[in-house]
């Protein structure tokens, strides 16, 4: 099956088609609606209990051995949902259009929000000021930290912003650590205990053991910071005065969502759902951007936690194309924000996913969920998101896996690694800490 949205064949019909012109997202709105002349959708015709309308017969059959082989194990406890499509054309559904709770699958609409909003390249900022001279390597005043929202200023953070600060002659700040914005170290959202973080941080000569082991994997020729402040941490809601001092600049987005994938981080998903205004301003920007339909996305929060996070696995399919969309003219694809199978560890480590896979992985107490793309032979990049509801999570796990394999004999194995699922970011080697974020402003 040829893959249209890789191929350009869809953007060139498009653009003959003057759709274009009408929105980013036309594209998944026209296919969902089925109005892409020479596309077949599932509607949720009954199909011996494969509900799509033209199902392919090897899928389905797949997925037929895949729920009797649940349902003999007696692992199944209510909806099962099962997407499977090539490209743009679907191949089999199982309750696919239903809504069920998506747990960590949430993460996925989360990404898509993230990027639609900001864009690759975004960084997010935090300022540094102070609210006197620097004198004899004494700040004679306050320094201020403003949050922009990075969720991921963690102690490599705060070690570089202690070594720019002593970079610039400041090893000594006579008031106090002031906190505003949002700001948050190592997930504290406590803006005090934020600060008094950040306050060890800055000086080396308090660190407990597990700052030293910490520091001990960074850069080689890091230094250890010390910046001693004087004063107490205290939270305030605006700072008026000040002289801009530097900027730590986040790691770029992309690199937060992979490490918010491969570990599914829940802190890091909700304080991005939060900096981009609540669950439902997410919801509403990752249906738009995948074009699926509004009533196969709720979400209650922007980590999944609860089953209350709803989703089919059609969206969950949706919404990882839109992604892989998004991402096409930037030099980077999917697996530069998700965990790939036999690359990244995090919760895809013990799994026996096919390899190269490019997944997200879902779990509640009653509830396992994967979505992603695998390469193939004959079908190229396939599509598939997998809903089940039941509490044995490892048997569960395996027979997800199994499936997935089967899939992979049926239609062979890619002689190459497709370029749409190509990647180009180390999941195990964040630079977290590098000294090349501090913008240093001497002159304020």
């Amino acid at each position: 099956m040829l893959d249209l949205f890789s191929s350009g064949i869809m953007s060139l019909w498009l653009d003959m088609a003057g759709v274009r012109s009408v929105a980013p997202n036309a594209v998944s709105v026209l296919a969902w609606r089925g109005g892409i002349p020479g596309l077949v959708m599932a509607e949720d015709l009954a199909f011996g209990g494969i509900d799509a309308a033209n199902p392919d017969l090897p899928a389905e059959a797949a997925v037929r051995g895949y729920l009797k082989d649940l349902k003999d194990k007696k692992l199944i406890d209510g909806n099962q949902g099962v997407w499977v499509q090539a490209g743009m054309q679907p191949l089999v559904s199982q309750q696919g259009t239903v809504l069920m709770p998506g747990a960590s699958l949430t993460k996925i609409a989360t990404s898509l929000a993230s990027l639609e909003t900001w864009g690759p390249d975004y960084q997010f900022e935090t300022r540094f000021l102070g609210t006197g001279p620097i004198r004899n390597g004494v700040l004679q005043g306050d320094l201020v930290v403003s949050g922009g929202g990075d969720p991921l200023f963690v102690w490599e953070e705060a070690i570089a912003v202690g070594n720019a600060l002593n970079q610039m002659g400041i090893d000594r700040v006579a008031g106090n650590l002031v906190v505003t914005g949002n700001f948050r170290m190592n997930y504290q959202s406590d803006p005090v205990a934020a600060g008094e973080g950040l306050r060890q941080a800055l000086d080396s000569r308090s660190w407990p053991s597990d700052v030293l082991e910490m520091y001990s994997k960074m850069a080689p020729g890091t230094r250890k910071p010390q910046v001693t402040v004087v004063g107490s941490t205290i939270a305030e809601k605006f700072v008026t005065s000040g002289r801009l001092l530097l900027k730590r600049r986040s790691l770029p987005l992309p690199e937060i969502l992979k490490q918010m994938n491969v570990h599914s981080d829940n802190e890091i998903a909700q304080m991005l759902a939060d900096n981009l205004g609540g669950a439902k301003i997410v919801q509403q920007q990752a249906t738009w951007a995948a074009g699926v339909p509004e009533g196969e996305l709720q979400l209650v929060n922007g980590s999944g936690l609860g089953v209350e996070n709803r989703m089919s696995p059609r969206a969950a399919c949706g919404m990882m194309q839109a992604i892989a969309r998004n991402l096409q003219t930037t030099g980077l694809t999917i697996a530069d924000l998700f965990p790939v199978s036999g690359r990244d560890k995090g919760t895809v480590e013990l799994r026996h996913i096919p390899r190269y896979a490019v997944v997200k992985t879902g779990t509640l107490d009653t509830v396992i969920a994967l979505a992603g793309a695998i390469p193939t032979r004959d079908r190229g990049l396939v599509w598939f998101a997998i809903i089940n509801r039941g509490t044995d999570w490892d048997s569960l796990r395996a027979q997800q896996d199994i499936f997935l394999q089967k899939l992979v004999q049926q239609w062979g194995t890619a002689s190459t690694l497709p370029l749409a699922i190509t990647p180009h970011i180390d999941g195990g080697r964040p630079a977290l800490g590098a000294a090349n974020r501090s913008d240093i402003l001497l002159g304020g």
